[in-house]
C-alpha cells in the first residue's frame, strides 16, 4: 500500500493483458520500476449507488463526468482498523480522488449520515451523501501488485488478479469470497501517472501490442451479474468504462 495521501490528480490508464504480456512487462520495465513500499496487499472495497444504480448506470454510459463513492481496505479490517471513504471523479479523461481515512466503526456510522465529519474533504462526501442517498450495493475485491518509478514518484503500475464481486455480506470483514469479474488469464494492469508515458513504457506497450481499454471493476459486476438479474432495470447496451 502506498503512502496515505488524501487527494488525487492523474490520468489512470487500463489495460486487460494475458499472463505472457505480464511477463514481458515485468521484464522490461525491471531497470525503470521498483516494488511499492508495500508491493502486494489485497483491496477491499464497498460501492454505494442509489437504490436504482443511478451511479453505476450513468458510469457506463461515458460521460464526460462522472462520480462515485466508495469504502475501501486493504485486507480485512478490525473495527478500529484504519480505511478509506473515497469520492473518485473523473472528469475529461483525468481522475481526482478525494479520501478521508476513519476507524472503520466511524466511517461506517459518517456514511450512515449518524457523524459529521469535519473537514474541506468530509463537507464534500457528505454533500455527495444528501444529494443522492446512497446505500451500500457491491463488494469487489481484487489481489494488487504495485511498482513504483525509480525517477518519478507519481509514477506507478499496479497489476490485479481475483477480481470478484457479490451483492450481499456488504461488510469489509466479511471474508466471504464473490463472482469472478474476469478469466483466469487475464490480469488488469493499470498504468496511473500525471502525464504523459515515458518513452520506455510507451515502446513497451507498443512492442506488446498492448492497448487501453475501458474496464469498471464495479461496472464489471454490475454487468454480468446484477443486470442480468434485473434486465428489465436497463436495457440500453453499455460499454464498460473507467
Amino acid at each position: 500500500m502506498c503512502k496515505i495521501q488524501s487527494c488525487f490528480n492523474r490520468y489512470e490508464k487500463k489495460y486487460l493483458i494475458t499472463k505472457e504480456q505480464y511477463r514481458a512487462v515485468k521484464l522490461v520495465m525491471s531497470p525503470y520500476m521498483r516494488p511499492d513500499e508495500h508491493p502486494r496487499y489485497s483491496i477491499r472495497n464497498i460501492y454505494y449507488d442509489t437504490e436504482d444504480y443511478e451511479l453505476i448506470r450513468s458510469s457506463l454510459e461515458k460521460p464526460v463526468y462522472k462520480e462515485k463513492l466508495r469504502l475501501r481496505s486493504y485486507g480485512v479490517p478490525g473495527n478500529q482498523d484504519t480505511v478509506f471513504v473515497e469520492l473518485k471523479k473523473k472528469y475529461d479523461g483525468v481522475v481526482y480522488k478525494r479520501r478521508i481515512t476513519e476507524p472503520l466503526q466511524e466511517a461506517v456510522r459518517f456514511l450512515n449520515g449518524q457523524q459529521h465529519e469535519n473537514s474541506q474533504i468530509g463537507r464534500e462526501i457528505e454533500w455527495f451523501l444528501k444529494y443522492y442517498r446512497p446505500v451500500p450495493k457491491a463488494f469487489i475485491g481484487y489481489e494488487r501488485e504495485a511498482w513504483a518509478s525509480q525517477t518519478d514518484s507519481e509514477l506507478r503500475i499496479t497489476f490485479d488478479t481475483a477480481l470478484c464481486g457479490r451483492s450481499d455480506s456488504l461488510d469489509l470483514r466479511s471474508v466471504r469470497g464473490g463472482c469472478p469479474l474476469l478469466p483466469d488469464d487475464l490480469i488488469l494492469m493499470e498504468i496511473k501517472i500525471p502525464g504523459v508515458a515515458p518513452m520506455w513504457l510507451a515502446g513497451l506497450l507498443s512492442r506488446q501490442g498492448i492497448f487501453p481499454t475501458t474496464f469498471s471493476k464495479y461496472g464489471a459486476y454490475y454487468q454480468k451479474y446484477i443486470l442480468q438479474s434485473k434486465p428489465d432495470t436497463f436495457t440500453k447496451e453499455v460499454i464498460l468504462s473507467a
